[in-house]
C-alpha cells in the first residue's frame, strides 16, 4: 500500500511539474520586459533558431561574395570600363550591400520577433533600405536606356553615351534616391518616437501615410517599371527587325561581317540585361500589389516572403552574368586563382567577345 501511495504521489508530483512547465512556456514575454510600451516576443524553438540563422547567415554570405566577384571584376580589368558596365557595377554596389547590410539585420528582426536596435537606428535602417532599393531600381532604368540607345542608335552610341555621363547619370541616381528616402524617412516620423503612440517599444515597422505611399507608388514603382518596359519592348522590336535584315543581306551573300557580329553583340547583351531586368521585375510588382491591398488582405507570411525575395534577388543577377557573360567567368578564374597579383593584369586583353 505505502508502494502505490509513492508511485501515485510521484504521478502526482510529475504531472504538478509538467503543469508548471506549460504555464511556464506559455507566459508571455517581452522584448524589453523593464519596459512598460514593450512589444510582445515570439516564440521559437532553439531548432528554428538554429535552421533561420544558418540560412541567413549562408543567403548573406552567397550575395556578398558574388557581388564583390562582379564589383572586382569590372574595377580591375580596364577591357571592362564601358558604360554598360559601369551601370552593372553600380547595381552590384547596391546589391551588395543588401547582402552586408539589410540582410543581416532583418534575419535578426525575424528571427527574434523584436527589434533590439532602438529607435534612432530604425529611421536610419528603413532610410538605407529604400535608399539601396531605390538605387537598383534606377539603375536598371539606365541599363534599359543605354541598351535602347546600343541596340536602335547603334551609330550615335559612342557619341550620345559616353563613360562620364553615365558615371554622372549614376551619382545623381544615387543622389536623388538617398533625398528621396530621407525625406519619407524625417516626413513620416521615424526621428519623432514622441508623438508617435501606435507602435510599441521593440518594433521598427514600415510606417507610410496615405500621400507618401500614393507618391511613392507612382515614383518608385510605376514610372520606372512604365519607362523600363516601353523602352525594353522597342529594343526587341528593333532587335527582330535587324535580324531579318541581316538574314536577308546573308542570303543575298554580301560582306556584313564587322556589322553582323557588332549588331549580333548588342542584341545579345540587350537580352541578357532584359532577363535581369524581368527577373527585377518579377520580384517587385507582387510585393507593390500586395502592400497596396494591406488594407483589405492582411497576410502577413505573404508580405515577409515578397520583402524577402527582393533581398533575395540581389543575389540572383550574378548567376545571371555567369550564365550569358564569357568575361565574367574568365574573370572569376583570374579572380580565384590569385592571378590578379601578376604585374599588369589590369590589361589583359581576354575579354574579345566579353558583350
Amino acid at each position: 500500500m505505502k508502494r502505490q501511495k509513492g508511485e501515485q504521489n510521484k504521478l502526482l508530483t510529475g504531472g504538478n511539474s509538467l503543469m508548471a512547465y506549460e504555464t511556464e512556456d506559455l507566459e508571455i514575454q517581452y522584448c524589453f520586459p523593464a519596459i512598460n510600451s514593450s512589444c510582445i516576443k515570439g516564440k521559437r524553438s532553439r531548432h528554428e533558431y538554429n535552421v533561420l540563422y544558418a540560412f541567413f547567415s549562408l543567403l548573406s554570405a552567397w550575395t556578398v561574395f558574388l557581388n564583390l566577384l562582379v564589383i572586382i571584376s569590372i574595377s580591375h580589368f580596364k577591357k571592362l570600363h564601358t558604360p554598360t558596365n559601369l551601370i552593372i557595377l553600380s547595381l552590384a554596389v547596391a546589391d551588395l550591400f543588401i547582402g552586408l547590410i539589410v540582410i543581416p539585420i532583418e534575419a535578426i528582426k525575424l528571427t527574434e520577433t523584436c527589434w533590439y536596435f532602438g529607435d534612432k537606428f530604425c529611421g536610419v535602417f528603413i532610410n538605407t533600405l529604400g535608399l539601396l532599393l531605390s538605387a537598383s531600381l534606377s539603375n536598371l532604368v539606365l541599363i534599359a536606356v543605354d541598351r535602347f540607345v546600343a541596340v536602335c542608335c547603334p551609330l550615335q552610341y559612342p557619341h550620345k553615351i559616353t563613360t562620364t555621363k553615365t558615371l554622372i547619370s549614376i551619382v545623381f541616381c544615387w543622389f536623388c534616391s538617398s533625398a528621396y528616402n530621407t525625406a519619407i524617412v524625417i516626413n513620416n516620423g521615424y526621428f519623432d518616437n514622441i508623438h508617435r503612440t501606435d507602435v510599441c517599444y521593440g518594433e521598427c515597422p514600415y510606417i507610410m501615410s496615405f500621400a507618401w505611399r500614393a507618391s511613392d507608388l507612382i515614383l518608385s514603382f510605376l514610372s520606372p517599371c512604365i519607362v523600363i518596359i516601353m523602352l525594353y519592348l522597342r529594343i526587341f522590336y528593333v532587335a527582330q527587325r535587324q535580324v531579318k535584315i541581316i538574314n536577308v543581306l546573308l542570303k543575298t551573300g554580301k560582306s556584313i561581317m564587322e556589322d553582323t557580329f557588332k549588331k549580333k553583340s548588342e542584341s545579345k547583351a540587350a537580352l541578357t540585361l532584359g532577363i535581369i531586368v524581368t527577373v527585377h521585375l518579377l520580384c517587385w510588382i507582387p510585393f507593390h500589389i500586395l502592400s497596396l491591398s494591406a488594407s483589405t488582405v492582411n497576410t502577413e507570411i505573404m508580405s515577409k516572403f515578397l520583402t524577402w525575395t527582393l533581398y533575395v534577388n540581389s543575389s540572383l543577377n550574378p548567376i545571371v552574368y555567369a550564365l550569358f557573360y564569357p568575361w565574367f567567368k574568365k574573370a572569376i578564374k583570374y579572380i580565384l586563382t590569385f592571378r590578379l597579383c601578376k604585374p599588369a593584369s589590369s590589361h589583359m586583353d581576354i575579354f574579345n567577345d566579353y558583350h
